[in-house]
């Protein structure tokens, strides 16, 4: 049995918008939306800038028990959930539930509501032993990130396989990567799939201050999250939400379904070496590509596009550049990369499902988004970045790829789903 799975819904609450056209509208601008921290008091910490989601969720459409009950990792969820389905076209009430599975990515959880909690049972933290009669009813749920996959799931009524994947910066890529895996056995015809996380609270500035990983560049939030620009100093922390639809392909064409792409490969590594470091030769997140390419029955020379880690960190961006090159060969140097951290920051585990939407827009669209506020090069950063303005470009096969902490390394090919036979 050859199962494909295909994209058929997108949705998104990202920073600079909420929804998928208003996120599309971002990248094909070039603009950014990193800014200082409005959602604490970020005075004090070494890195003050963020790129964070004006959401407003009852504006969102959620009811006030929903936003009472839920960490707003959890609302971003929820919210996306809702325009990837009505977005698909598809009436989830006429599915077996059964044959609906979910699977939702998240690095941190519900940082945001166990900080603000443990705030208030450590009475501001002056007492050692918190009192926990003053812990909402909710708590348990904040603590078990597996209650993300939970709303999702009620939201669609999904009674197959239900998972929460937490692989750090990597999860939103490796859910979408066991949806599919799951289509594909023909344990489910339908997934919602994505990735969600809202990390910007003090406790996780301070974690990343802590290892000099983000940018302190305070003065000039605009420009701070600059990928494989020779003055990158760190990457810029963001927050948001991306989940898509995928179908098994014959189903969505019965039913008339527009399809964005064909998640074509799939593959993750570990490089079993450092939870931070990344060994410089690329080797880890190259034989990733390259398995995905194989799964995907594809040549490197059929990819098109590659949409690029690209965090902003020196070791990371010269990591995967080596890795372009090491499986790209000479065509490394001919097809473009962008990396789209430049104009929405890095919010963690959620990014991964952001770019594999915004790379299944981008063959939508046949237009690739820039990597902003590049302007000075790095002389071992030296591919075809697409620097500051977005490009038509004929696209059929588009690489995205994702590194994290713990020496995670995943790559997924998106291809246009009439694309097939080009190896």
């Amino acid at each position: 049995m050859n199962r494909r799975a295909v994209i058929t819904g997108i949705g998104a609450v990202a920073p600079g918008g909420i929804g998928r056209e208003a996120l599309w509208d971002l990248l094909a601008a070039g603009r950014t939306a990193t800014r200082t921290i409005t959602l604490f008091d970020p005075a004090g910490f070494r890195s003050r800038i963020a790129a964070e989601c004006d959401f407003d969720p009852v504006a969102a459409g959620l009811g006030a028990q929903e936003i009472r009950r839920m960490d707003r990792a959890a609302q971003f969820a929820v919210v996306s959930t809702r325009e990837a389905v009505a977005d698909s076209g598809i009436d989830v009430d006429r599915l077996d539930p059964a044959r609906i599975t979910v699977s939702i990515g998240s690095a941190v959880g519900c940082t945001m509501s166990l900080e603000d909690e443990y705030r208030v049972l450590s009475d501001g933290g002056r007492r050692w032993l918190v009192d926990h009669t003053y812990g909402v009813p909710h708590l348990y749920g904040y603590m078990v990130p597996s209650t993300l996959a939970t709303e999702v799931a009620w939201q669609v009524g999904a009674e197959g396989p239900v998972a929460l994947v937490s692989t750090g910066c990597t999860s939103g890529l490796d859910a979408v990567g066991h949806a599919v895996q799951i289509i594909e056995e023909g344990v489910a015809d339908v997934a919602i799939t994505g990735a969600t996380d809202a990390p910007l609270s003090p406790i996780t500035s301070a974690c990343f201050d802590a290892i000099r990983a983000t940018s302190p560049n305070n003065e000039d939030p605009a420009h701070a999250s600059r990928p494989f620009d020779g003055r990158r100093d760190g990457f810029v922390l963001g927050e948001g939400a991306a989940v898509l639809v995928v179908e098994e392909e014959t189903a969505a064409r019965r039913r008339g379904a527009r399809i964005y792409a064909e998640v074509a490969g799939f593959a993750n590594r570990s490089n079993a070496h450092h939870m931070t470091g990344l060994k410089p030769d690329g080797r880890e997140m190259a034989e990733a590509i390259r398995v995905s390419l194989d799964r995907a029955r594809l040549d490197p020379g059929a990819v098109d596009y590659v949409n690029a880690h690209g965090s902003g960190t020196k070791q990371n961006d010269r990591h995967e550049t080596a890795a372009f090159k090491r499986t790209l060969g000479h065509r490394a140097y001919e097809v473009p990369v962008s990396s789209i951290k430049s104009m929405v920051g890095h919010s963690l585990g959620a990014i991964g499902s952001l770019e594999v939407a915004a790379s299944a827009l981008a063959l939508h669209h046949q237009v690739v988004p820039p990597t902003a506020n590049l302007a000075v090069a790095d002389p071992e950063c030296d591919l075809d970045y697409v620097p500051n303005e977005a490009r038509e470009h004929r696209m059929d096969a588009v690489l995205t790829v994702g590194s994290g902490f713990g020496g995670f390394q995943s790559a997924m090919v998106l291809r246009r789903a009439d694309a097939r036979g080009r190896r």
